[in-house]
């Protein structure tokens, strides 16, 4: 007599059915299914592990294939819980909202760079076209901190992207010989 032993600890999803199959051939002049023990399942033997909890067992002989045993294992869909389905909804309109910020954000910093650059091309370049483009870096730091206060943004990620723009205009600043760095060797005098 053939049997067969399976494991079923490693399937992780819960079955919809489960079928044990033995051929007729596994025990001459037999065509019922009594070549194998019954199954049962108690609650006390696993109480970790509810497998079974909904689903079925057949056996049932295969008169095609002789010689081979077959295990078929259905898993049942299973359906997303209520709260999971409220957080994909929030996490999308979320997504959304933070997306059009950072766009906005990426923006108003694309703008500022650009004309910085420009500034700088400029050979003949007077001290007064700084204003306007303090005005857009005004603007941007706006719309930074509105993002960090949204939580779009992370405080820390906010405080870098002020600090580029700044840097960057301090640099046309001393390229064009607006500004003078002051040396710590000079301040203490």
């Amino acid at each position: 007599m053939a049997t067969a032993t399976v494991n079923c600890f490693s399937l992780t999803c819960r079955f919809n059915s489960l079928s044990l199959t033995a051929s007729s051939s596994s025990r001459p002049n037999s065509t019922s299914t009594s070549s194998f023990k019954p199954l049962s399942f108690s609650a006390n033997a696993s109480p970790n592990f509810n497998f079974f909890s909904k689903g079925f067992v057949s056996l049932s002989p295969i008169l095609e294939k002789p010689l081979r045993h077959s295990i078929v294992c259905e898993a049942a869909p299973t359906k997303k819980a209520d709260s999971a389905v409220k957080r994909a909804r929030q996490a999308e309109k979320r997504r959304i909202y933070n997306k059009s910020r950072k766009s906005e954000l990426r923006t108003r910093m694309k703008k500022v760079l650009v004309s910085l650059d420009a500034l700088r091309k400029k050979k003949d370049a007077q001290p007064e076209e700084v204003l306007t483009i303090e005005k857009l870096i005004a603007e941007a730091y706006s719309v930074i901190d509105k993002a960090v206060k949204v939580g779009t943004l992370h405080r820390n990620t906010g405080a870098n992207r002020k600090s580029r723009l700044a840097r960057r205009k301090k640099a046309i600043e001393i390229h064009h010989g607006w500004y003078t760095p002051t040396t710590p060797d000079s301040a203490q005098v």
